[in-house]
C-alpha cells in the first residue's frame, strides 16, 4: 500500500454541483473520532514502511474539522506523511502554520478557473478568493509539496489556456487536471460534462503545455487514453485502487478509492481488521476479468486499461462511459 485516504468528514463548507459525495454543511454521517482512525494506523503500521505510505485527509472539506491537527501529529510521531486535499476557504495563515508545525507533508488546493467559473461551480463567492489566497501563501513554502487541481467543465474549458498563464504568473509548479464523472450531484447536471470534442481539447492542451515546460501539469486517473498516455502523464495508466491506494469512509467503511461506489466497499473498521481486508477482501480490484464485458469484452486494449478506472462503473458494476472511445468516436 502506497496511499491511504481517510474520509475524515462529510461536513463541507461549500455545496459544488459536481460534489460526488453529496456533502453538507451538516451532514448526517457524524465524523469518525481521529482515535478510532489511529487505531487503523496502528493495525497497519506492522505491516508497512510507514515512510512509504502517505495519508490523506479528504472529505468533505477535511479542515471543517478542529483536529486534524493533533491527528497529523500522531500520524507524524508513527512515520506517516500526511497531507489535505480542501478546497482553501479555511487556510488561513494561522491555520497553515498550526498544520505545518503538526508535520503537514502535502497540499491539493481546488481551484476550478477563473473567478466567475470557479465561484459557480462551487456556489460560494469567497470560493476563489480563498483558494488563490491559499495559493499565494503555498508559493512561499518550500518544505512541503503541493499543487493546484481543476476540474475541467464547459464553463471553463475555453478559458485554460489563459488560466494557466495566471498560475504560472503566481508561481504555481505542479497542476492537475480532472474532468467530473457523473455521480452524486454531478449525474444531472449535463454542463458539467465535456462533449467528445471539448475532452480531446483538454488532452491536447495537457500535452501541449508539458512540451511547453512552464508548469508541470498532468490529466488526472480517470481513465485509460490510448495514444495520449505517454503525452498527458508522467507514467502509463493504472487505476491503483485496490493495487497500492486503499480508504478508510467517513462511516468506517473499507474500500480503494473514495470515490468508488458503496456496492465495493469490502468491510468495516468496526467490525473488521483493515491489514485482513486488504490481504483477503481486494480481489475484485486486483483481478479485473469481470469487468470484460458490454464494451469491453472485446476490445484490444483491456489488458492496458483492465475496464478503466473502478470509480466509472455503476452500481452492477458496468461502465459508465470509455475515454478511448470518446477520443476515437
Amino acid at each position: 500500500m502506497r496511499t491511504l485516504f481517510w474520509e475524515c468528514t462529510l461536513r463541507c463548507n461549500l455545496s459544488c454541483r459536481h460534489c460526488g459525495s453529496d456533502c453538507r454543511v451538516a451532514a448526517s454521517q457524524p465524523d469518525m473520532p481521529a482515535a478510532d482512525f489511529l487505531k487503523v494506523i496502528d493495525d497497519v503500521a506492522p505491516h508497512v514502511n510507514p515512510h512509504k505510505v502517505m495519508i490523506i485527509f479528504t472529505g468533505g472539506e477535511a479542515l471543517v474539522r478542529k483536529d486534524i491537527e493533533a491527528c497529523g501529529l500522531e500520524l507524524y510521531r508513527r512515520g506517516f506523511p500526511w497531507g489535505i486535499v480542501s478546497n482553501g476557504l479555511l487556510l488561513s495563515r494561522q491555520r497553515l502554520d498550526s498544520l505545518l508545525a503538526a508535520g503537514l507533508h502535502s497540499v491539493t488546493i481546488s481551484l476550478d478557473g477563473f473567478e466567475e467559473a470557479h465561484n459557480w461551480l462551487r456556489r460560494h463567492p469567497q470560493s476563489y478568493r480563498s483558494a488563490w489566497n491559499a495559493i499565494c501563501m503555498l508559493t512561499g513554502e518550500k518544505e512541503i509539496v503541493w499543487d493546484v487541481v481543476t476540474c475541467a467543465n464547459k464553463k471553463n474549458v475555453n478559458d485554460l489556456p489563459a488560466f494557466k498563464e495566471a498560475l504560472v504568473a503566481r508561481g504555481v509548479k505542479d497542476w492537475r487536471i480532472f474532468t467530473i464523472f457523473p455521480a452524486g450531484r454531478a449525474a444531472g447536471l449535463p454542463e458539467l460534462q465535456l462533449s467528445n470534442d471539448e475532452f480531446t481539447f483538454v488532452l491536447d492542451f495537457i500535452r501541449d503545455t508539458r512540451k511547453e515546460g512552464k508548469i508541470r501539469l498532468s490529466y488526472g486517473c480517470e481513465g485509460f487514453l490510448g495514444g495520449y498516455e505517454h503525452e498527458v502523464r508522467d507514467s502509463f495508466y493504472q487505476c491503483s485502487a485496490g493495487i497500492n491506494t486503499a480508504s478508510v469512509l467517513a462511516d468506517g467503511s473499507i474500500s480503494a478509492c473514495p470515490s468508488i461506489r458503496a456496492n465495493f466497499h469490502q468491510g468495516n473498521i468496526y467490525t473488521d481488521s483493515f491489514t485482513d481486508v486488504w490481504n483477503n477482501r481486494f480481489q475484485v480490484f486486483r483481478n479485473r476479468d469481470w469487468a470484460k464485458k458490454g464494451i469491453c469484452a472485446d476490445c484490444e486494449f483491456f489488458r492496458y486499461c483492465e475496464g478503466n478506472g473502478m470509480h466509472l462503473h455503476d452500481d452492477n458494476g458496468d461502465l459508465q462511459f470509455c475515454h478511448y472511445h470518446r477520443i476515437n468516436g
